[in-house]
């Protein structure tokens, strides 16, 4: 008799504990959906972080591939270099000058030439205590001597106010002059040490009746990327400053440093 009660009963009790194990289920399946959205707001917020520091890892990588050039560049150099980092740039569009993390503390002068792992850069015409100010070739106002590698053919590559041009003045139309052709530092004027890449012919124009050519050069520095540059010290700049005589009152003169 209580086996065939039991048939009959269990299953009374079987669906009338449904509600308490739906219930059940349903709040273990609400605690978990709960937990799989705050995990997967974790997991992106981890994605994030990644993905951020990949690509900080990749411009670190890029960093130190550009200073590994510009250090092979200054052990190839006679001259004695400091490394500077590029802090600023000149917003005016018509100019085309950079700061620098290096001044007159560091031993900088006006004049002195910049250079970075590919080639000259421009020239310091600025120097405060800790920074300074650079003009790059590729501005207007800026002129080098440079002479052909292949030839030694020489002229003056100025600015042509953008940041990928030089114009070279004054170059005769019979001159020996081709595209593809390196331009060099040609040392005259005492400014720029010798032999430093300028540039890289783009185009050579012959305009008939006219006495001059019209050739444009690409500069050889990366102008519009560099942020590690080379400030030089030539051999020239090292040596002691000349002196002069001063006349004094009394009619003979005595030495004075410049």
């Amino acid at each position: 008799m209580r086996h065939v009660l039991g048939i009959f009963v269990t299953p009374v009790q079987w669906i009338s504990s449904l509600p308490g194990r739906f219930g059940g289920w349903a709040g273990d399946t609400a605690r978990s959906h709960t937990n799989l959205l705050a995990e997967n707001e974790t997991l992106k917020s981890e994605s994030l972080i990644l993905q951020q520091k990949v690509q900080q890892m990749a411009s670190l990588r890029a960093e130190n591939n550009r200073l590994r050039e510009l250090l092979n560049t200054s052990e190839q150099m006679d001259d004695e270099v400091l490394v500077a980092e590029m802090i600023g740039v000149d917003p005016d569009p018509y100019t085309h000058h950079i700061i620098v993390n290096k001044g007159a503390n560091d031993g900088v002068f006006k004049g002195q030439p910049v250079l970075d792992a590919q080639g000259l850069m421009g020239q310091v015409i600025e120097v405060l205590p800790y920074t300074s100010r650079v003009i790059l070739v590729a501005d207007s106002n800026h002129a080098i001597p440079v002479q052909v590698n292949r030839n030694g053919v020489r002229a003056i590559a100025v600015g042509g106010g953008q940041l990928n041009e030089l114009v070279l003045i004054y170059v005769p139309d019979t001159a020996d002059i081709k595209e593809g052709d390196l331009l060099v530092s040609s040392g005259l004027g005492k400014r720029f040490p010798q032999g430093y890449p300028v540039g890289k012919i783009k185009s050579v124009e012959h305009d008939p009746g006219e006495p001059f050519a019209i050739v444009s050069a690409e500069p050889s520095a990366h102008l519009d990327r560099s942020r590690h540059v080379l400030l030089v010290f030539s051999k020239e700049s090292l040596l002691p400053k000349p002196t002069k005589p001063i006349e004094q009152d009394s009619g003979e003169s005595a030495e004075a440093e410049l």
